[in-house]
């Protein structure tokens, strides 16, 4: 029952955030994509130590791991890389931005040999991290109509996995002393505000251009509530039954509901350049993954 249980959850987080693309693309038909991103990680944020003050666990950080843990993971996990993606996603299908993020399991162990002295960086990394852009070129083929969006899309998207994956070398040998909760609260908190900093800095980005109709409302609190807040709180949770290797097979499944709530609430295609990309970026993943799959 408990494995049927934890199957059960894999599915629902797979779904919630492979929606999330959908209800991402439904947002940016009225909403600048910066100014969307801010005001869904306020709610967030906000539902978060409205959970946290409810809960009444520790919401002050007090370690040096607590604050680069949030620091860091607020301005690049959910400031920098949701700007990126949200940015991309004007340019290409949720569907789409859904399996260049695949690439985020690829390029993190890659980064993590780089960078980590106890770390070898193997011929099985080489390989992966080679199959998955050669996943992203064949994803980013371009229609000679639409050459420079189609190419800024992807590279938008893939800044934004490239922020999560260097987020995730940087925090992944720290160990927070706060709760959950808190924790997360504080990162959503943090990245609003690089978020809307970059509203300031950025061209086109203003909340002056937003049109609030029902469609993007309905998507902000669907992003915010369900796929923010639902979503990580059933992440983690899966991680700690789980495991980070068979967790990650979640950027694999994911893309499979973002392309089939993009053609049915969207009417969205999905090329076949996009299936091909998909297996290399998979096999990318299995070939830097393999020992560790192997001993799964």
């Amino acid at each position: 029952m408990s494995r049927s249980r934890t199957a059960g959850r894999f599915v629902l987080l797979c779904a919630v955030w492979g929606t999330a693309f959908m209800a991402t693309d439904v947002g940016l038909v009225d909403l600048p994509a910066v100014p969307f991103a801010a005001v869904r990680f306020d709610v967030a944020a906000g539902l978060l130590f409205a959970a946290v003050l409810v809960a009444g666990v520790d919401i002050r950080p007090r370690t040096r791991d607590d604050y680069v843990y949030v620091l860091v993971g607020g301005a690049l996990i959910i400031g920098a890389h949701h700007a990126f993606l949200f940015a991309g996603q004007q340019y290409v299908t949720g569907g789409v931005a859904a399996v260049l993020l695949g690439l985020v399991p690829v390029v993190t162990p890659a980064l993590t040999r780089l960078v980590a002295t106890d770390e070898e960086f193997t011929a099985a990394t080489a390989l992966g991290v080679s199959l998955g852009f050669v996943g992203v070129v064949i994803i980013a083929n371009p229609d000679p109509a639409n050459l420079a969006d189609s190419v800024f899309g992807v590279a938008l998207v893939l800044a934004a996995a490239l922020a999560f994956a260097v987020a995730a070398v940087v925090t992944h040998s720290r160990s927070p002393s706060m709760p959950f909760l808190s924790t997360q609260a504080w990162m959503m908190a943090v990245g609003a505000v690089v978020l809307h900093a970059a509203v300031l800095v950025l061209p086109g980005q203003s909340f002056a251009t937003a049109t609030w109709t029902p469609s993007a409302l309905g998507a902000l609190a669907y992003l915010s509530a369900v796929a923010g807040v639902g979503g990580f709180l059933l992440y983690f949770t899966l991680l700690e039954d789980l495991g980070p290797i068979e967790v990650s097979f979640i950027e694999y499944v994911i893309p499979v509901f973002a392309a089939l709530a993009g053609w049915l609430v969207l009417g969205q295609e999905v090329t076949p350049a996009t299936v091909v990309g998909f297996v290399f970026i998979l096999a990318g993943f299995v070939a830097a993954k393999w020992r560790a799959l192997r001993g799964t």
